[in-house]
């Protein structure tokens, strides 16, 4: 059916709206409101309030309501702010919060670049011109906004979202259990909605944080006991029952490395006659490149996982063995084992937990403090750090035979 637009002579009234006919019915009391009423099939008819819209290629009509639900005033009020809305150029239906979050996954690097002020759009400009550019590993604020902040706000106008709607998704965060999660989507969002003020792609940001969604974080203070290390030790392949995951773990307690920059090492790196591991300045967090003295025993842990890597570049080859593995992989292993490092008398720990088992054990063998942390390739802090280039390459081959020799004692008792 087509229905044509009639104009009351007298304004509208609740009465009157219910006796209007089939048919699209302009208000007499307020520029571009209408009401639509249709027969359903149930012989009821269904009255809908719209607001007409001129757009480029002409008229659009907008759903604003329910009759009764959406009372006169309250359609009313609502085309008020819609053409507010409309002088800042801002249409109303991006404006508006979606009744729940898109579940089909989002991209940022396929955002659309028709719309200067959607969240796709910032989204996109902020990854490109801020984020790979000054974060050393831009994939992971790329994966936050793919995840929780796209999928949520799709096709909305950045200049609509409000800080309860930022409130409100930060809380389904914590809700499920991720509260440091909470906190990097909170950073993140705070960047993101500043570097748009910055871009005069909105006027303001509606991050206005009191505090940390997630709360306060406790820094991890887990460190395998000399007790776990024997045991671990003494047959890591009963703990770890992968050949492969066992070398990981071994050449971690040994060179306290972080696991990225196992994961992305190549055979080429590394000088296994002269004992050194060299990381390039793009495998490093610090972002300058570093050697790392090898054990004779870590020498000999490397030689184990050439001979599964076969013809592959990479140390750890993935699937495709002309890529090296996934982080996340390493990262996922000691949990998929937890019950085997359970039944050997080993509390659960991540590879990071390593780093600071390490880390502790040298302080407890008096190695030297700033020895200890380059061992653990630790950016130095003032002035050390911008003038001493000594790489300190002796101090350090002495620290971890040093921490070697303690492993071996744990591994013979």
């Amino acid at each position: 059916m087509t229905a044509k637009a009639t104009i009351s002579a007298r304004g509208f009234t609740a009465t009157r709206i219910s006796a209007l006919p089939p048919g699209r019915h302009k208000d007499p009391g307020q520029r571009s409101l209408y009401m639509l009423v249709r027969d359903r099939a149930d012989g009821k008819p269904s009255r809908t309030w719209l607001h007409r819209v001129k757009l480029k290629g002409g008229d659009s009509f907008l759903t604003v309501g329910h009759f009764p639900e959406t009372s006169l005033e309250k359609a009313r009020d609502e085309i008020r702010k819609q053409r507010e809305l409309l002088s800042k150029g801002i249409h109303p239906k991006t404006a508006a919060p979606r009744r729940r979050p898109v579940r089909s996954p989002q991209s940022v690097s396929a955002a659309a670049a028709g719309d200067n002020h959607s969240i796709e759009f910032l989204a996109h400009e902020f990854l490109e011109l801020y984020v790979r550019p000054a974060r050393k590993r831009p994939e992971y604020v790329e994966a936050i906004l793919n995840k929780d902040v796209l999928p949520e706000w799709k096709g909305r106008d950045a200049r609509t979202i409000k800080a309860r709607e930022v409130i409100e998704l930060l809380d389904k965060i914590v809700a499920r259990g991720r509260r440091v999660m909470a906190n990097r989507t909170a950073a993140v969002l705070g960047q993101m909605f500043k570097f748009g003020i910055h871009r005069e792609i909105l006027d303001d940001s509606p991050v206005k944080l009191l505090m940390r969604p997630g709360g306060k974080e406790k820094p991890r203070q887990r460190a395998l006991s000399d007790d776990e290390l024997a045991a671990y030790l003494k047959d890591p392949l009963a703990c770890t029952r992968q050949h492969r995951l066992s070398h990981v773990i071994t050449i971690l307690l040994l060179t306290a490395v972080r696991r990225g920059e196992l994961a992305q090492a190549r055979w080429r790196d590394l000088g296994l006659d002269a004992g050194t591991w060299t990381l390039p300045a793009a495998n490093t967090k610090t972002g300058q490149p570093a050697i790392v003295p090898l054990t004779a025993w870590a020498v000999r842990e490397f030689k184990k996982l050439k001979l599964a890597a076969g013809r592959s570049p990479w140390v750890l080859p993935g699937t495709d063995t002309s890529e090296h593995i996934d982080p996340k992989l390493l990262t996922r292993a000691p949990a998929k084992c937890a019950e085997r490092f359970k039944k050997a008398g080993i509390a659960p720990f991540t590879l990071h937990d390593l780093r600071r088992t390490v880390r502790t054990g040298l302080g407890r063998l008096k190695v030297a403090q700033h020895i200890a942390e380059l061992c653990l390739n630790h950016a130095q802090p003032g002035i050390v750090g911008t003038y001493g280039t000594h790489a300190y390459l002796d101090e350090k081959r002495v620290a971890l035979e040093k921490w070697a020799a303690h492993l071996e004692t744990l591994r013979g008792q």
